[in-house]
């Protein structure tokens, strides 16, 4: 019997046909799973992706704030703000002429090298970048601009785009103060992804850095389609806005905007307290001295100037043709980065006393009828050693207005001894000395005013076992009573401290902020104690006959109430000095600092100025006269008119 063919078993070959077909089937179902997960589990994700390798966000940068100072009482002027910078560039294919001949006759008109730039435009076809824009040149000035307008038809593929440049309007005045900009380095970067790029100009010093936050725009972007290979290439118009049509990329791919341009949005504007005239004014006076020269409001603390020399223009710091001139700022000496009226310490000298006597009075350690005889020196002991007075015949008997007025050393030795050093620190430290001011620019220093706890921290660790050696004597405390031996200030405190006298005894906060809120702190000196100071710093600027005339008289200005203080901080010995015959033989570096402080009383606004002359040997030679400079220029130039009373008697002089 023939068996039935259906029952018999499945051959070898068969087994395999329907294992193939199973695993055909697996392999579907897998991937159909798979592009299930990609299409819709992952599709949001895997369709943004396909849109980053497409699109391309070309930043449009933003220019940054303006910086605004005043100019007079009503009026506003732009110490800072941006300019369009052309840069001359060439896309090579675009060129319809010989290389080498439209090189020379760039070579010929903007002043270029033009092998090396043929050479450049060699390397973009080498590269497949035809569409690269070359730079010719940055920054051209508006005359080879125009060159180049009026030869652009023998210029096939030379064009200008242009791009925000930082732009100082008065170069160097108050060029210091404006700080200067840098580019951002990678640490920086790290912290300020969201609104900055690699490349990016930051505020490296003054006014630019103190407030880049605000200074610092929004950059805009433009979304453009983009290829496999090339770089967008943003072309621009004489303004700086960019094409938006006829895009290309490096290699000459046509591109198109996908979404509406955003445009930057520019920084915001600042504007200072500063009055422009009055800093020119004070630079000027600064001319050929290392030095500074601080005005403040006394009422609310605004800094109306704020000299220090030498300075530097702030321009060559974003000029692509500054190279030199910033490597000799960057390593002149002295410092003309550092501002001398608020980043470097000197000994106050005479100037301190000022300080002494609103605490003397304040302390009740003197009053109007306290008189000291001044021999021309003092001595603790009688076998002691002897400090000299400035004035080596002496000026007699003295109270305390003589004392300010004619700047007796002895005087003030012996105030001092009697208020000690505990609250010789605590008044210094009311009124602002050896102390950060508070002011809302970068790099203040502090200064000091030596204690007992400060000498005891500085040597007792040297000399553990001589406690002689880091204990306070009271010939210590005479060096401090006139603003010598370790004692250090900035003239932006000094200045701080004269507010207080003006102002009706408080202490001021000095700001350029305009927007800023104003601080005054409690009131701090008795309307008696400020009288008795302001009567002496008076006498100080008073002319004889028929009283003799005040070491500050070389600033008095009739019609104008001002107050004054002169001071000159040794840097050497006498002895040094004495072995010159005339002071003019003495070499400049070993000569005394130059100090004036002064005050106006009846103007408004009220002024505190400090003035600073290195090396300048006397305050009442050498400071006082620029101090008159200040106060005149100032006024008249704000209308201010001398007093009805003083207009009236010198109709009757005459």
């Amino acid at each position: 019997m023939t068996a039935d063919p259906r029952k018999q078993k499945p051959s070898i070959a068969e087994g395999r046909v329907r294992f193939l077909g199973l695993a055909i089937a697996v392999a579907f179902c897998v991937l159909a799973g798979r592009l299930w997960t990609l299409q819709v589990l992952r599709g949001a994700e895997f369709r943004g992706k396909s849109e980053s390798n497409r699109l391309r966000i070309e930043r449009l940068e933003s220019p940054r704030g303006a910086i605004h100072a005043r100019q007079g009482p009503d009026r506003d002027v732009v110490l800072a703000d941006n300019r369009a910078a052309r840069d001359l560039v060439v896309v090579p294919a675009d060129i319809t002429i010989e290389d080498e001949l439209l090189c020379r006759r760039l070579a010929d008109l903007v002043g270029i090298d033009p092998v090396k730039l043929q050479e450049q435009i060699a390397r973009a076809r080498k590269i497949r970048e035809p569409f690269k824009q070359i730079l010719i040149r940055g920054d051209i000035p508006a005359t080879v601009s125009a060159r180049v307008d009026e030869y652009a038809y023998a210029l096939p593929g030379v064009f200008t785009a242009v791009r925000p440049l930082r732009r100082y309007v008065y170069g160097k005045t108050a060029g210091q103060l404006m700080g200067y900009l840098g580019e951002i380095n990678p640490k920086e970067l790290e912290s300020r992804k969201d609104r900055y790029n690699m490349g990016d100009l930051i505020g490296r010093a003054g006014v630019e850095r103190r407030f880049e936050d605000r200074l610092h725009g929004e950059d805009g972007r433009m979304l453009v389609t983009k290829f496999a290979a090339g770089t967008p290439q943003i072309r621009t118009d004489p303004y700086g806005n960019p094409y938006i049509n006829n895009l290309v990329d490096s290699l000459g791919h046509t591109l198109s905007v996908e979404e509406e341009v955003r445009q930057a949005r520019p920084g915001e504007d600042v504007y200072l307290t500063l009055d422009i005239d009055l800093q020119a004014t004070a630079e000027r006076l600064l001319e050929g001295e290392h030095g500074a020269i601080v005005v403040l409001n006394a009422e609310n603390g605004e800094v109306l100037a704020m000299a220090s020399a030498p300075g530097y223009d702030p321009a060559v710091f974003v000029s692509d043709t500054g190279g030199r001139e910033r490597g000799e700022i960057l390593t002149s000496k002295p410092n003309r980065m550092m501002s001398r009226a608020f980043q470097e310490v000197y000994a106050p000298g005479s100037v301190f006393k000022v300080m002494l006597a609103a605490a003397a009075l304040e302390e009740g350690v003197i009053n109007t009828s306290t008189k000291f005889y001044c021999p021309g020196h003092f001595k603790i002991a009688p076998t002691g050693r002897a400090w000299h007075c400035w004035r080596r015949q002496g000026h007699g008997e003295v109270n305390v207005v003589d004392a300010l007025a004619f700047s007796c050393d002895v005087f003030f030795y012996k105030v001092g001894l009697e208020l000690g050093v505990d609250r010789i620190n605590e008044w210094a430290k009311k009124l602002g000395l050896g102390q950060k001011t508070g002011i809302d620019l970068p790099g203040e220093v502090a200064g000091l005013v030596p204690s007992r706890e400060w000498k005891e921290a500085l040597l007792k660790p040297k000399f553990p076992d001589a406690e002689w050696e880091y204990r306070w004597y009271p010939g210590d405390t005479v060096n401090l009573s006139i603003g010598q031996g370790e004692t250090s200030v900035t003239p932006l405190q000094n200045a701080v401290m004269m507010a207080s006298i003006v102002n009706g005894g408080y202490r001021i906060v000095p700001h350029i902020d305009r927007n800023a809120t104003p601080f005054r702190s409690e009131k701090l000196l008795s309307d008696h104690t400020l009288q008795i100071v302001q009567q002496g710093l008076r006498k100080c600027v008073e002319k004889g006959p028929p009283a003799p005339s005040g070491t500050g008289h070389e600033a008095y200005i009739k019609g104008i109430d001002t107050l004054g203080k002169t001071g000159s901080a040794q840097m050497v010995s006498l002895a040094q000095h004495e072995q010159y015959k005339t002071e003019e033989d003495i070499p400049k570096e070993l000569r005394d600092h130059a100090w004036f402080v002064a005050g106006v009383l009846d103007h408004d606004p009220k002024l505190a100025i400090c003035i600073l002359v290195e090396h300048g040997h006397h305050g009442s030679s050498e400071a006082a006269p620029r101090a008159k400079d200040i106060i005149s220029s100032f006024y008249e130039s704000w209308g201010q008119t001398p007093p009805a009373r003083v207009a009236a008697a010198e109709t009757e002089a005459r």
